[in-house]
């Protein structure tokens, strides 16, 4: 079975803070703009719904709101896709190519990849654990996680050490293609948030 990662570039502290926010104007765009995008997950999750798991834009509702969440653990995955879209909305989709569809512990290999280049501010294993901003119930699909403005710009600090002291000695960590392309295109992540003051990254693996 395979994964997607989906990474959003964004003000990352900004879209926290739509977390309770209560922006019912918000609310009422997406409801009059992607109206049908909210058909077909409820379509697609029909089985849940029947189940008493909330609609689309009843997660959506409750995680502009604050709450209340349903209690029952198996219905929480619905407001971790609300979040996702609160993302997709308001933050611009990144190149993904490298991580979607990908298996097994490919995450955690491309960790072990920007590990031998120095960089360690960041990890892309932890879009898949990282969390959902509070009070969002915890669901282990989707994945999400985050890297914060600062982070970003230690790992690139990071990176920058590890390329100065390859120009120097002319020897580069040993890894597979595959690998420093997928480092290569986080590190392209990286780069467009540093560009833009408070922005930040934000993924989700589903």
């Amino acid at each position: 079975m395979s994964s997607s990662l989906s990474v959003y570039l964004l003000d990352v502290a900004a879209t926290r803070a739509l977390v309770g926010s209560r922006d019912d104007q918000l609310l009422e765009v997406i409801r009059d703009t992607f109206g049908d995008d909210l058909a077909r997950d409820d379509d697609y999750f029909s089985h849940a719904t029947a189940q008493g798991a909330p609609t689309a834009y009843e997660a959506l509702h409750a995680v502009v709101h604050g709450g209340p969440f349903s209690s029952d653990e198996d219905h929480a995955f619905q407001y971790g896709y609300a979040y996702k879209r609160l993302c997709s909305l308001t933050g611009s989709f990144l190149d993904n190519d490298c991580f979607t569809p990908h298996r097994g512990d490919w995450l955690s290999v491309v960790d072990q990849g920007l590990k031998a280049l120095g960089i360690t501010a960041v990890s892309v294993e932890e879009f898949g654990y990282g969390g959902l901003p509070a009070p969002l119930p915890y669901t282990f699909t989707p994945g999400c996680g985050e890297w914060t403005p600062d982070q970003i710009s230690q790992a690139l600090d990071q990176f920058e050490a590890t390329k100065r002291a390859v120009d120097e000695s002319g020897q580069a960590p040993p890894l597979e293609p595959e690998v420093v392309e997928a480092v290569m295109q986080c590190l392209g992540w990286m780069r467009h948030a540093a560009e833009r003051p408070g922005f930040g990254v934000i993924g989700f693996r589903s």
